[in-house]
């Protein structure tokens, strides 16, 4: 066991990427991830790498794309309205085949709403977002430890499939301080891309990135092609927890930092003799809908619990496809669900009120 540190979410999510190899930054500032920038913009300097703070998010994504284009390993960060300024450059990215990777800390909305922990941006997340048809990996971690573990692997999925990888957190997992261990830092090569922009060296020809097809048949074998390579995201990338679902009459759904109050309403729950597991998605994108439609085959119902007026439920019904009923208790605005709340939800779903 290594050393561990306290740090706050998005510092740890700062330095986890540059353990990672990342070397280049795009943002710009807005609460509650300001944080991770800040931490960018003293370390990055100092190790040879490019922080730069855009005129907007829009300049940002759009540096992103750059950068990724001439091959580096590159990072952007927001919170939900900025991310929305960065949809087109996050689409464009999708087109043109390139990996990066895009940090959203989610306050509540719609439009500025509030700086507090939400989880209503679940649909920009995994249905598009942008423009056209293609999709994100997305990435939603329950704790910092967690969060610092998979920023490694954001890149290096992001790289190995060409697309863009979002790590979604709420507010209170950016904010938060947990002790977190990172493990020995060692060395990261980052490869060399054939497709990259950085100049010939006269030994190979042009390379051009662009997401743009004028006829429509070209358009359509490229993005057809692109969902081939989702199609195996989606075989080899699949990201759940299970939990204490041996014997559950009932399934709570949940993700990110609200799983963890699910776990102590569902210990609540069990000291009453109503035996209740957890389904915890940690890939939003692509959804482990196995897992859901195996325990709907032997369950009595599952509760959605989200910090939103249900995004992910929609998801949760598909898979169950009518086998066991599915409800949603929510909080919205920032307001966080209290293990009780989640406890008397659960109840009024088994006497079928």
């Amino acid at each position: 066991m290594g050393e561990k540190v306290l740090m706050k979410g998005n510092e740890a999510i700062a330095e986890a990427a540059i353990r990672a190899g990342c070397k280049m930054f795009f943002g710009y500032p807005i609460t509650p991830q300001t944080e991770l920038a800040a931490y960018m913009a003293k370390r990055l300097p100092k190790i040879g790498g490019v922080f730069l703070q855009a005129e907007s998010e829009v300049a940002a994504i759009n540096m992103v794309y750059g950068a990724a284009s001439a091959g580096k390993r590159v990072l952007t960060s927001s919170s939900s309205p900025g991310v929305s300024l960065k949809q087109e450059g996050i689409s464009y990215i999708a087109g043109s085949d390139l990996p990066c990777v895009i940090i959203n800390i989610v306050r509540g909305g719609p439009g500025l709403g509030g700086i507090q922990p939400a989880q209503s941006d679940y649909f920009q997340a995994c249905k598009g977002g942008g423009h056209g048809d293609y999709h994100l990996i997305v990435l939603a971690p329950g704790s910092i430890q967690e969060i610092v573990d998979i920023t490694k692997d954001a890149f290096e999925l992001s790289e190995k499939y060409r697309m863009p990888v979002m790590i979604m957190g709420d507010g209170m997992l950016g904010q938060m301080m947990e002790p977190i261990e990172f493990g020995e830092e060692t060395e990261v090569v980052v490869p060399e891309r054939d497709y990259a922009t950085n100049g010939t060296q006269m030994k190979r020809p042009h390379n051009i990135i662009n997401s743009l097809y004028i006829e429509p048949s070209e358009l359509e074998k490229t993005v057809l092609e692109r969902y081939e390579r989702y199609k195996k995201v989606e075989e080899n990338e699949t990201r759940v927890e299970e939990y204490m679902l041996d014997d559950a009459e009932y399934v709570i759904a949940a993700y990110g930092t609200i799983a963890r109050v699910a776990k102590t309403a569902i210990a609540n729950l069990r000291k009453e003799g109503i035996k209740v597991g957890l389904i915890r998605p940690i890939t939003l994108w692509p959804f482990p809908s196995a897992s859901f439609a195996k325990a709907a085959d032997k369950v009595k119902g599952i509760l959605d619990v989200e910090m939103s007026m249900g995004q992910m439920v929609e998801d949760v019904r598909l898979s169950v496809n009518g086998k066991c009923p599915v409800e949603f208790f929510g909080r919205t605005g920032g307001v966080i669900p209290t293990p009780g709340e989640i406890c008397d939800a659960l109840k009024k779903m088994k006497e079928g009120k």
